[in-house]
């Protein structure tokens, strides 16, 4: 890890407090850490240089929700059509033959593609353990984010609750309290590194409250403080997901959550659409994080969260892919662009401005995330940032502000380079760490073969709509 000298920007979007964009000005990296901005700085030799000229520099996107296995059930046919929970009993067939292959190969797709859109760190909620499978099946995951260069904050998921107790997952896709506090603790030891900047932390993530208990729910966010670790879940994504809660719980998901103990800075919770009025306003009083996923909302007829109001509120707000399976891709600058639109269309050209969707999608995201190093170019902050090349087709006659140059304007949401940590990882549009055509080919052969293998014994023929 040495210097990068990247000279002469036409725009750096710094995300700081005052929203400054420099012009024409440099950025010198040393080691992990920006050491400079300025227009007057010089490369020095031994210095890798980078000609900015007609291009944006940006700080890393950061991705607050996925699931990367799902990456080989992208655009599955039977479920084409499907709303979430007869979704989720579908593909649980499919997820039932999980492998540390396909583990290893989802995580570098998924992570690969984050890197070409524009992210620098990500987490994943990984939550399904079968029977089949090693118990150190998580660690594949954490070793693919290390080799493909990426900052990674995975959660160590848990289900508890199969069908034969009520819950969506079938009972060998779940495991025991004992089972998941025990690995916990080993995940958590072997990998969750606090120190500032450093490339892996943990969190812990009930799935949701139709696959865990009441009991796990709590026990896990008591657990999580304990250990210094953040607490993550699914919440309100759907009307389904709210009447099940009122049934069993006798209460609204959100509220169900907090009376367990879920809400505050070291929280966040994915989707989050059907909240009320009191429920927005006791998220942002907490400062519970919100990881906003519209491309998956959308695809899966779920709703639009009431974003601008949790905003306005106060809460913790960032931008999210969510699975690959329910957005079909892990675009993170296309859910930027999306995140804009939906919110028009649902609330008027007003209701959000393309400033505050990068600011979700970056310095957002880093804060849910607890990340104070990350989320604005700034001297002493990591070096994780992006350059887009705006001498493209795409951007011509676009190019008087840069921010909505990038959400508005542009025909590929592939970046040019991408920089984590002081390291290059994405050159030139092409991924750095692995061979992107290797990768395609192994993705394509695995997802087919795992599709077929459920196929043979379910009876269920995934290759045709449902």
């Amino acid at each position: 890890m040495g210097r990068i000298f990247i000279k002469n920007a036409d725009f750096i979007i710094t995300m700081d407090d005052a929203g400054s964009v420099l012009k024409n000005e440099s950025i010198l990296i040393d080691g992990n850490k920006i050491a400079d901005t300025g227009a007057s700085l010089k490369s020095s030799p031994g210095d890798e240089v980078i000609d900015a000229a007609g291009c944006v520099v940006m700080p890393g996107m950061v991705n607050t929700h996925h699931h990367l296995y799902q990456t080989m059930n992208r655009n599955v046919p039977r479920v084409a059509d499907y709303e979430l929970f007869d979704w989720l009993t579908t593909l649980y067939e499919i997820w039932r033959e999980l492998d540390p292959e396909w583990v290893r190969i989802s995580t570098l797709v998924g992570l690969g593609e984050l890197l070409l859109t524009g992210c620098t760190l990500s987490t994943d909620m990984f939550y399904v353990f079968p029977r089949s499978a090693p118990p150190d099946i998580f660690d594949y995951e954490v070793e693919a984010g290390k080799k493909i260069g990426i900052r990674f904050h995975p959660c160590r998921g848990s289900m508890s609750r199969g069908k034969s107790q009520g819950g969506l997952p079938p009972d060998d896709v779940v495991q025991t309290e004992e089972e998941i506090f025990s690995d916990c603790e080993r995940v958590i030891k072997k990998y969750h590194d606090p120190s500032p900047f450093s490339m892996c932390r943990i969190a812990l993530g009930p799935c949701s409250p139709f696959s865990v208990t009441a009991e796990l729910i709590r026990e896990t966010v008591r657990f999580a403080r304990k250990h210094g670790v953040l607490s993550h879940t699914h919440l309100a994504e759907t009307k389904d997901e709210e009447e099940y809660c009122l049934k069993v719980y006798k209460n609204r998901p959100f509220h169900f959550m907090r009376d367990l103990e879920w809400e505050g800075e070291d929280v966040w919770l994915a989707h989050c659409i059907y909240l009320d009025e009191e429920e927005i306003r006791l998220m942002g009083e907490t400062r519970t994080g919100v990881a906003h996923c519209p491309v998956s909302n959308m695809r899966l007829g779920s709703g639009v969260a009431p974003v601008p109001q949790l905003i306005k509120a106060g809460a913790k707000v960032s931008l999210a892919v969510d699975g690959s399976a329910s957005n079909d891709s892990s675009d993170m600058w296309g859910e930027a662009r999306n995140c804009l639109l939906v919110h028009r269309l649902k609330g008027g050209a007003k209701a959000i401005t393309s400033e505050q969707v990068l600011r979700l999608a970056t310095r957002g995201g880093a804060e849910v995330l607890g990340w104070d190093e990350i989320g604005t170019l700034e001297k002493g902050k990591a070096a994780d940032l992006v350059v887009i090349d705006l001498k493209k087709i795409g951007f011509a006659g676009g190019l008087f502000e840069p921010v909505g140059a990038l959400l508005l304007t542009g025909d590929s949401h592939i970046v040019d380079y991408n920089i984590v940590n002081g390291n290059i990882v994405v050159r030139n549009g092409k991924l750095v760490n692995v061979n992107e055509e290797e990768l395609v080919e192994q993705a394509k052969e695995l997802s087919f073969k795992k599709l077929e293998k459920a196929g043979r014994k379910t009876g269920i023929n995934y290759f045709r709509k449902g």
